[in-house]
């Protein structure tokens, strides 16, 4: 089992910045791609963001230039800038690992980001 424990949400005014992290234990496990995803009321959970294992980063349209996710072998973390009260959303980590040559899919708790007008 993957533990996911995110921090850093919160309350900020538009074109502010905040930085969420997403920190992984479950030592026997191998941690590949991790990432980060949104769900705004209403909406489905859509990607933010991913980042592999060796630094191959992916963004949604909406975000690049703006946010910028980074890594370390167990914890993610997503830096947002200039946001926008359309980023208003609960922000899920999200984890692919291994073990033994099967495939696991780790879902954090969430995290509320509201950007004011």
């Amino acid at each position: 089992q993957v533990q996911l424990v995110e921090s850093g949400g919160g309350l900020v005014q538009t074109g502010g910045s905040l930085r969420l992290s997403c920190a992984a234990s479950g030592s026997t496990f191998r941690i590949n791609v991790m990432g980060w995803y949104r769900q705004a009321p209403g909406k489905q959970r859509q990607l933010v963001a991913t980042i592999t294992s060796n630094g191959i980063t992916n963004y949604a349209g909406s975000v690049k230039g703006r946010f910028t996710i980074s890594r370390d072998k167990t914890t993610v973390y997503l830096q947002m800038n200039s946001l926008k009260p359309e980023d208003t959303a609960v922000y899920y980590c999200n984890v692919d690992a291994s073990r033994d040559y099967v495939a696991y899919d780790y879902w954090g708790q969430g995290t509320q980001v509201t950007v004011s007008s």
